[in-house]
């Protein structure tokens, strides 16, 4: 069996990628040229030590900006796997969806997904998390230990799947 792809640099699905993108594009394209125009609009009046629209606007521009910055840098870092792929699905590896179980045997399923577009709500854990990191490679009926802040925490991975 051939080797899994060893995930370097900042790996995040299809969708996530999909989801910067169009982050990306809707600030760009569309809420940008807006505040723009209603700078333009607002340096017109006249003073604009109390001009609240260009104040506000101004700010916003910056907002905006460093957000465009902060996605431009995240997408260029971004390496897109597609976790169907993976040669062993038998193991977890990125994008896995592991169902674990704790010592209460409580059990819980999450995926493993690029760190941009991790949601622990809807169980979407990112790669470079503490339970991520402790399931990397484990396989059916292994037993990782998380260290969380409010101590040590053992789980055993009960079943693998990728999408």
């Amino acid at each position: 069996m051939s080797e899994p792809a060893k995930v370097k640099g900042n790996p995040i699905t299809p969708a996530g990628y999909s989801a910067l993108r169009a982050r990306y594009d809707v600030l760009l394209g569309d809420e940008r040229p807006k505040i723009v125009d209603i700078v333009s609009w607002a340096a017109g009046n006249g003073d604009r030590s109390e001009n609240g629209d260009y104040i506000y606007g101004r700010k916003r521009l910056r907002e905006i900006d460093r957000e465009l910055a902060h996605l431009s840098r995240r997408m260029k870092a971004a390496r897109v796997v597609v976790p169907s792929e993976q040669p062993d699905k038998s193991r977890v590896f990125f994008g896995a969806a592991v169902t674990i179980a704790d010592e209460d045997d409580e059990h819980r399923t999450v995926t493993i997904v690029g760190d941009d577009e991790a949601d622990a709500g809807k169980g979407l854990i990112g790669w470079g998390s503490p339970l991520a990191r402790a399931l990397r490679g484990s396989s059916v009926g292994d037993l990782r230990t998380v260290r969380l802040p409010a101590g040590d925490k053992e789980w055993e991975v009960m079943a693998i799947a990728y999408d």
